[in-house]
């Protein structure tokens, strides 16, 4: 099978599974939307941490 075949099937699988965990979410819209921008908020400070201790570490 093509890669890009199987690359493309995994992401529209995941874009749908997205898209659906949304609109059936047991919160409110403008909840989700605040909760959903916290998380990625909270993921962006993590992944700026480990940048940083990894970069510390190439330093050295």
């Amino acid at each position: 099978m093509n890669n890009n075949k199987v690359f493309l099937g995994v992401l529209a699988g995941a874009a749908a599974g997205a898209v659906l965990g949304i609109l059936f979410a047991p919160h409110k819209g403008k909840s989700t939307r605040r909760r959903m921008s916290e998380q990625g908020d909270k993921l962006m400070a993590d992944l700026e941490t480990k940048l940083n201790g990894f970069v510390e570490k190439a330093e050295q």
